[in-house]
């Protein structure tokens, strides 16, 4: 009954709703949480998905946590409490995957990560006993795949999206390896990280409890680094070496899925395998495709006439659509088919090229590579340019725009008219801004 409710509540109507239901602590957590260059639009379900996850209490007090990584000491100042009774309520929410915890410079550091990819995955990234699985799943199901604000506010605002697609490397083992760059093989990602953990995923958890999942594998989400060091800490995910990790990779390959990761090119936090019917960030791209929502590899794949029987497995196994079937060019067999790429919505993935037995597809390159960010903090700003909400990053979180000549130009940007702030948004891609990125460990 709430979730027929939810979705008729529109317009005023909802605003109506929200500000007579909605308590103090949550009206101030869905604000902190739109500071986010990937926020999460307000409404009915919001409310009530975060009062499963927060209590009132907790929700007051992370609206007053910084975007910034901090220290205990640093919210019991602004919580205006002892660092101890902060410290204890901080490992409490990270302990529930609200927060990640993390060692830096040798001092436990703590940090809010964004909606998604954020608490809202964690939270079903195993069983848990202290909450309504089904009901969260219900109201995320509502939420995210029946209202679209969110989906849409997520994948479809600006140019730099929070997600990219990574190659299938068994479809280009036919290619040189100079050809394919490190950042673009999951198994590097793999190799290089600091931590791995494998976790379940989230789409196919959710829709598991609303009775639509597929045949999947559900233990296959990979998390990284300090990512992956906060889950496995609090059990949100199982501790893997490099070699176990390339197995789930390789079981990922075999039931045709799609890896899905952040779009950055070093410290990758999360790499997701993803299918075409529970996976979020596929079925955006498939319903918004030309919207271009997810980042394509740098590949597209070509049908070579010569070879494509038009049996129809690539049209079957493509988890956007993009491949249909067209009569041949073949006065001689006037029923034969041939494979057609639309090229605009294709992802590049190579699932395709895996799945031909004809030698019908190659893989080559596009035409112009889309470089991804340097880093996380790098998206993080490019994104708050596009999405006009960089002030929020600047005057909030200091400490990871240490450097105060970028954080001068920063500032500048700000008071650009449109277009110029356009330009600025591409002058923020490039090579300079990445060096000083790099240079100062940002």
């Amino acid at each position: 009954m709430f979730l027929s409710q939810c979705s008729e509540k529109t317009g005023k109507n909802t605003e109506e709703a929200m500000s007579h239901l909605f308590h103090t602590g949550y009206n101030r957590l869905i604000e902190r949480l739109n500071r986010f260059p990937q926020g999460a639009p307000p409404s009915m379900l919001l409310y009530k998905i975060l009062k499963i996850l927060f209590s009132e209490k907790e929700a007051e007090l992370v609206s007053l946590l910084p975007v910034k990584p901090f220290t205990a000491e640093a919210a019991s100042k602004i919580w205006k409490m002892s660092a101890a009774s902060s410290e204890k309520i901080l490992d409490e929410l990270a302990g529930r995957a609200i927060l990640l915890d993390f060692s830096e410079n040798d001092k436990q550091m703590y940090c809010l990560p964004p909606p998604m990819a954020g608490f809202i995955e964690f939270s079903m990234m195993r069983t848990r006993g202290d909450i309504d699985q089904k009901l969260l799943s219900e109201l995320l199901y509502q939420y995210i795949n029946v209202e679209e604000a969110f989906v849409k506010a997520l994948f479809l605002r600006g140019e730099t999206q929070l997600g990219r697609v990574f190659i299938n490397e068994e479809a280009i083992r036919d290619l040189q390896m100079l050809e394919v760059l490190d950042y673009e093989r999951a198994s590097e990602v793999i190799k290089m990280a600091s931590h791995i953990g494998i976790s379940d995923c989230y789409c196919r958890q959710k829709m598991k409890q609303v009775g639509k999942a597929c045949e999947a594998p559900l233990d296959i989400c990979m998390t990284f680094n300090t990512s992956a060091a906060s889950l496995i800490k609090h059990g949100f995910a199982r501790k893997v070496d490099v070699t176990d990790c390339m197995k789930v990779l390789n079981r990922a390959y075999e039931f045709n899925l799609v890896q899905f990761g952040e779009n950055v090119r070093k410290r990758v936090n999360f790499i997701c395998n993803c299918c075409s019917c529970c996976c979020e960030a596929m079925i955006v791209a498939k319903k918004f495709g030309m919207e271009h929502p997810v980042h394509t590899t740098g590949f597209l794949p070509e049908i070579m006439n010569d070879n494509c029987t038009g049996c129809g497995k690539c049209a079957d196994a493509c988890p956007v659509e993009a491949i249909s079937l067209v009569l041949a060019d073949d006065t001689s067999h006037l029923k034969l088919k041939k494979a057609l790429i639309n090229e605009e919505i294709c992802l590049g993935c190579g699932i395709c090229k895996r799945v031909c037995h004809s030698d019908g597809i190659r893989l080559a390159r596009r035409s112009r590579r889309v470089i991804p960010p340097y880093n996380t903090v790098h998206r993080t700003v490019v994104m708050a340019i596009e999405r006009g909400n960089l002030q929020d990053i600047i005057y909030d979180n200091r400490v990871l725009l240490s450097h105060r000549v970028f954080s001068a130009i920063l500032r500048a940007v700000l008071k650009l008219p449109p277009v110029k702030l356009a330009m600025a948004s591409k002058q923020v891609k490039s090579r300079f801004f990445e060096a000083v990125f790099s240079r100062y460990n940002i």
